[in-house]
């Protein structure tokens, strides 16, 4: 008869929940950028903008990368930088898409100095000290491309001198081009990947203008004809840098995303407190009140998502793919609803130029397809189940 006792099995544990409550400097943090968006870019102002020009405000990115500091955020601390988390960048990039400041926060900020962050040469190190001080960089990767999917359409050749390359290609719907110091190109060099940093001066480069369906954050096209630049990441590096940057920036962008929708809430329930219809509020209605009541329960639900995604890049969890996969399909389909169900409760008057509804619109609109759109999101959740799509 055997008597030994059956094994225990082992425990079955769990990381700990990263916190979605802002703490005390992520509220001063948002105070301040309210502060300076209500006072340098409010809805007058940014119509104003819009009507005259497109796509960047030279003085108030100056305030805030210089001034406040705010683009050195993920720059680590050896170079200037504040050495500071996604948590404090999507306390940012929610207030930015509050206000829709036509600044390149996105583009240069974030995704160029994630980018930027995963070399070590002297190259990229520079160009983060550059960014301290208001530089803009761009990577010249379609908006529309989802983390790790994008494939390089600049080809490189090798240059007498190591490490400098010639780039010849063409790239469409780039980001932040109207503004860029230096413009971060991935290329293909023989069978391996590589990122190359230019001067956005440099002879060879040519900038197209499309009609860009978003007036405070539009694309551009970029043509290279034999420019010279430096090898800053190849091979693996390039690859996982690129993806991780794409990663973060789409987990910032879900923030943005929280700030549009909660630019959409506050305005419709202003208007439904103003507006007087047979006599009594219009937001005594029921029906309106319970669409701005679901709009709320929305937008705490993107909240959530956009946090999640931030805390988990933050703490370095395994979780990240998940969770900015689940913030930016949620986070795109939500603000797009209030943009449009703000307009709804105002009647259609949104659609008129001299009301920056039409403006929101438009962001919620493009953002729901940059750094991927919903299916593409869809489909890495699918694949981290092992449930891939036909």
């Amino acid at each position: 008869m055997n008597t030994t006792a059956p094994a225990t099995p082992e425990p079955i544990t769990t990381p700990p929940m990263p916190s979605l409550v802002y703490d005390d400097t992520a509220d001063e943090l948002r105070t301040a950028v309210r502060r300076l968006t209500d006072r340098r870019s409010s809805p007058t102002q940014l119509i104003a903008f819009t009507a005259n020009d497109s796509g960047y405000d030279a003085a108030l990115w100056r305030t805030l990368a210089c001034d406040m500091g705010l683009a050195a955020l993920l720059i680590p601390e050896e170079f200037g930088g504040a050495g500071a988390s996604a948590r404090e960048v999507s306390v940012v990039m929610e207030e930015l898409g509050r206000s829709l400041a036509p600044v390149p926060y996105l583009a240069s900020a974030v995704f160029a100095t994630s980018v930027l962050t995963a070399s070590t040469g002297p190259v990229a190190t520079d160009v983060l000290r550059r960014l301290v001080d208001g530089a803009v960089a761009a990577v010249t990767v379609p908006a529309i491309a989802a983390p790790g999917s994008s494939r390089a359409t600049v080809t490189a050749t090798r240059h007498s001198i190591e490490e400098r390359v010639s780039l010849s290609g063409s790239v469409s719907g780039v980001l932040a081009l109207d503004c860029a110091d230096v413009l971060l190109v991935p290329a293909g060099l023989d069978d391996e990947r590589v990122v190359v940093l230019v001067d956005s001066h440099a002879p060879g480069i040519t900038v197209h203008t499309p009609v860009s369906a978003d007036l405070t954050r539009p694309i551009f096209d970029v043509s290279l004809d034999g420019v010279l630049g430096d090898m800053i990441l190849r091979g693996q590096d390039a690859t996982d840098a690129l993806a991780a940057a794409a990663t973060v920036a789409a987990a910032a962008l879900a923030s943005e995303q929280v700030g549009v929708g909660d630019w959409a809430l506050a305005t419709a329930v202003e208007y439904l407190t103003v507006r007087h219809q047979f006599g009594r509020p219009i937001g005594s209605y029921q029906s309106l009140r319970h669409r701005a009541a679901q709009l709320w329960i929305d937008n705490q639900q993107s909240r959530a998502a956009a946090q999640y995604a931030a805390a988990a890049i933050a703490e370095k969890s395994t979780d990240v793919d998940a969770a900015v996969a689940v913030a930016q399909s949620y986070c795109s389909a939500t603000s797009l609803t209030a943009v449009e169900e703000c307009l709804q409760i105002h009647g259609g008057i949104g659609f008129t130029w001299e009301h920056p509804g039409h403006l929101y619109l438009e962001r919620a609109f493009t953002s729901s397809v940059t750094l991927g759109t919903t299916e593409d999101h869809h489909r890495t959740l699918a694949n981290l189940v092992n449930l891939p799509a036909a």
